[in-house]
């Protein structure tokens, strides 16, 4: 029997989502798969039948008030070197006993690293090569140039997998250009697969069914509030949320919490709005409302582009990628970013009806959307990895 190991990064869930749909894919009598990581996709990978080892958690800290902690962050490295060690012994170990044919990474250096000394083919899929300073920071000098110092050492480690695999559109619209561009030691190795956000047909019935279950008025805007990412991050975001969804006259809402161990079953808000601890309908409620309101996450904003709708991006403060994920969809113009600074329910409120009311926004998501068609991420990914198998 031929043996894929899955190791994705396991802060947020969009990292271990993307691997369970290309595990999907590859499933059959004659392939096994094993997954291993940490955090909250340990239990979510478990969730969806599938073997799943954890080890040592290597991730960011993040301040109270939801932001990334430069400070405590610098403060962690002592641990991260250690765990970053630690999980190399566990991955060893996990890939001694199970002997597989290619190890496949979403973001995780650790497994890239054990592939290279046990001589197994690898595969790495990512969306961030560099590590992005807050801006602050990168507004001094020496900043700058460490940020490219670290680029450029983190590219060569990235370098050790077999294949580099970019979920994304190619140039010029990378949603991810801001952690993938301009460093010299990954660039040939490069390959722009498309979005591996699944590439769903809702039926009609189905969202029927979910606008019959939450009373809901196709011809009225419908905004979905779709938070992701640590949980000390979320919960200052969903407070402002639920104070704006209330002050929008006639739009219909849902604000789900993203916690995967959450109560399944909406609560009614006051007005026209639903809340989710976690969203089982998300896929319906994603092709059936106006906007999208999301963090920067490059997994939520893959799926809005590919079902073609105008996002409201809420980034978390001084996280690099989200925020230069965020830039990049305020500059193509498929919708508009508000700084963690300036989250207020006023200005989240203003953000919505700018991008509902303005029809340029809108016909930007279609253009985005028929471009991302042409490119099948998932698929280019799943007949990648059988070639090693």
């Amino acid at each position: 029997m031929k043996k894929a190991y899955f190791t994705p990064y396991g802060v947020g869930l969009g990292h271990a989502s993307r691997l369970i749909m290309i595990a999907q894919e590859l499933q059959n009598p004659k392939t096994n798969i094993r997954f291993s990581s940490f955090g909250e996709a340990v239990r979510y990978i478990s969730m969806h039948g599938y073997d799943c080892m954890s080890v040592p958690p290597v991730e960011f800290a993040w301040s109270m008030e939801g932001a990334f902690s430069t400070k405590h962050s610098l403060a962690n490295i002592p641990s991260w070197f250690l765990n970053f060690l630690r999980q190399i012994n566990g991955e060893f170990r996990n890939v001694m006993k199970y002997n597989p044919n290619v190890i496949v990474s979403d973001s995780r250096l650790s497994s890239i690293v054990t592939a290279k000394f046990m001589s197994i083919p690898s595969i790495v899929i990512l969306n961030q090569v560099k590590l992005l300073l807050s801006p602050r920071l990168r507004e001094f000098r020496i900043a700058r140039l460490f940020e490219k110092m670290n680029g450029e050492i983190l590219g060569m480690m990235w370098t050790l997998a077999d294949q580099i695999l970019i979920p994304d559109l190619p140039p010029p619209f990378t949603i991810s250009a801001h952690t993938i561009g301009n460093i010299s030691s990954v660039t040939r190795k490069l390959h722009y697969v498309g979005f591996t956000t699944p590439r769903l047909r809702i039926a009609e019935e189905q969202i029927s069914k979910v606008t019959r279950r939450l009373d809901f008025d196709r011809s009225k805007p419908i905004v979905f509030i779709h938070m992701s990412g640590p949980i000390e991050t979320r919960v200052p975001v969903i407070r402002c949320a639920l104070e704006a969804a209330k002050s929008i006259p006639g739009i219909q809402y849902i604000i789900s919490e993203g916690n995967p161990e959450g109560d399944r079953e909406p609560k009614r808000l006051a007005g026209l709005g639903w809340y989710y601890e976690w969203c089982p309908v998300r896929d319906e409620i994603f092709a059936m409302c106006n906007l999208l309101v999301l963090r920067g996450g490059h997994v939520s904003i893959s799926q809005a582009i590919q079902f073609g709708k105008p996002i409201v991006s809420i980034p978390i403060e001084n996280h690099g990628e989200q925020l230069g994920n965020s830039e990049k969809i305020s500059k193509i113009g498929m919708g508009v970013a508000l700084k963690a600074r300036q989250m207020s329910a006023f200005n989240i409120v203003h953000a919505i009806q700018n991008v509902l009311n303005d029809p340029k926004y809108q016909k930007k998501a279609n253009e985005l959307m028929m471009l991302s068609k042409r490119l099948d991420g998932i698929d280019n990914i799943v007949k990648i990895v059988r070639s090693y198998l």
